[in-house]
């Protein structure tokens, strides 16, 4: 899909969770090494907004991967500063 492009340098990332749990949403760098994490908690169901703040990293691209329960997904995004 399309990146998520993060600017000026905080961005919103938003997810929709259809079963209640444990989430968590962590960023890595290119090198796969972990530079944030963002969410680590019991969500509800619904729809949810995690702020990401890149105060203090390079631009570039990053990924995100969101977990909960089975599911997980990683998507890309690029800082620009």
């Amino acid at each position: 899909g399309t990146p998520t492009v993060a600017g000026n340098p905080v961005s919103k990332i938003y997810y929709t969770i259809p079963i209640a749990g444990y989430v968590r949403i962590v960023v890595y760098n290119s090198m796969g090494q972990t530079v944030k994490e963002m969410v680590n908690e019991f969500k509800g169901i619904g729809s949810h907004t995690a702020e990401f703040d890149g105060t203090g990293l390079s631009s570039g691209i990053y990924y995100y991967k969101i977990s909960s329960g089975s599911f997980n997904a990683v998507r890309k995004m690029v800082l620009i500063k």
